[in-house]
């Protein structure tokens, strides 16, 4: 069997990174399509990550009319707070960040993967965004569209392909873009646990010598304060300590956090996670975008992946618009989007790539420069508010979708 569809531009992908595109490009008055799997609510539960929204990403949510419909699901980070566990020689002082100090109410939000997922998802329904359930097997760019096969063989013509279909982007490879693939020899297990002291809507990462333990606010559960964890360690001692019974798993878990969160009660469902990294050619090529993971994927330090994937989307929006969308996926649309993404994706993972490596690195100099950073830090306000603005905020000025409206309330 086999049909044919118009549309403007086809999202490949029902990720949070996808279902986000398709609901920029229909916030704007452009048609999507979304071609994938719908995910289902066992693969949702499954889902063990949160995603810290920060800076613009928030902004993004309030002008997709989101943010009050999740907010309830979400907790407030108003510190960030660094903490040397390395046991070296020279030990690195901690660190506070606080939004305060940079004139915000709260850094962000953070939320279950899950609850985001499943919010974008009622969100595309609601707006009438068709949605067409099955993987796609084959694309050809031809000079004026691209031609998608499903698997059932349905037959599909876009303008653009918007490819959010993850790290190994079979869109991706179907219009030729190179990639740079590499791995780290860490892993991260990941969940949410309960424990009796608050967190004060406090992050807090724990530098140790196989990458960062960090702690990140999540609202209040029925038995109290409630935090995610990312736990990043060799790739043996992570399938370890996956493989815990819960009460092991506190134990360590306790023991590492050093009673920062008081006792440890409930674990939630842990998954671990093998940490690499893949660098594009370019982040668009022919007719096609790369959106999220499919165009850049990094260790999960500092919340970047996510709110870098909503960047990506909302500048797709702004290219789009800007071009008079007389064509999504004209020559001079696919050179502005590379050309408008390609900086603050390669900043960005050259900074988060960087930072984990030195925290894998016992070189004395470099331990010593990294310590003397760090104690640069806690003694300038001036200098801990220029690390806060290179972490929430884009290289460039940020796209339209993500600028403040005004008298939003935090």
């Amino acid at each position: 069997m086999s049909s044919s569809v118009d549309t403007s531009v086809a999202v490949i992908g029902a990720g949070p990174a996808g279902l986000a595109t398709a609901l920029a490009l229909a916030h704007v008055g452009i048609r999507p399509l979304i071609l994938a799997p719908r995910p289902s609510p066992v693969d949702r539960a499954a889902d063990t990550r949160t995603f810290a929204a920060l800076g613009g990403s928030v902004d993004f949510l309030r002008r997709l009319g989101m943010f009050e419909t999740l907010r309830p699901a979400m907790a407030p980070l108003a510190a960030i707070r660094l903490i040397d566990a390395r046991g070296g020689i020279l030990r690195a002082p901690e660190v506070v960040f606080r939004a305060a100090e940079a004139g915000h109410d709260v850094f962000g939000y953070n939320i279950s993967q899950a609850d985001l997922g499943a919010a974008l998802e009622s969100a595309a329904v609601s707006a009438a965004i068709e949605w067409i359930d099955e993987p796609v097997v084959a694309a050809e760019t031809q000079p004026d569209r691209v031609v998608l096969t499903t698997r059932s063989g349905r037959m599909l013509k876009a303008a653009l392909i918007a490819a959010a279909d993850g790290r190994g982007s079979p869109a991706r490879q179907a219009a030729g873009i190179d990639t740079t693939a590499w791995q780290y020899p860490q892993a991260a297990v990941t969940c949410v646990f309960g424990h009796t002291r608050n967190h004060d809507d406090v992050s807090t990462e724990f530098h140790g010598l196989d990458g960062p333990l960090t702690t990140v606010p999540m609202p209040d559960g029925p038995d109290g304060p409630r935090s995610s964890l990312v736990w990043v360690e060799a790739p043996q001692l992570a399938r370890d300590l996956h493989a815990l019974a819960a009460p092991a798993f506190r134990a360590a878990l306790s023991q590492r956090l050093q009673g920062l969160l008081g006792s440890i009660m409930s674990i939630g469902p842990r998954a671990v996670f093998p940490l690499a990294g893949l660098e594009v050619a370019a982040m668009a090529r022919g007719r096609t975008a790369l959106i999220g993971e499919a165009g850049h994927v990094f260790p999960p330090i500092g919340a970047q992946g996510l709110n870098l994937g909503l960047r990506d989307a909302a500048t797709l929006v702004d290219c789009i618009a800007t071009d008079g969308r007389r064509d999504p996926g004209s020559p001079d649309v696919i050179a502005a989007y590379a050309r408008l993404r390609a900086r603050d994706v390669w900043t960005r993972t050259r900074a988060v790539d960087l930072l984990n490596r030195s925290l894998l690195n016992t070189f004395l100099p470099l331990e010593a420069a990294r310590g003397l950073a760090l104690h640069a830090m806690t003694m300038s306000a001036s200098l801990r508010r220029l690390a806060m603005a290179q972490g929430l905020e884009p290289v460039g000025a940020r796209p339209r979708l993500m600028r403040p409206l005004e008298n939003a309330v935090s």
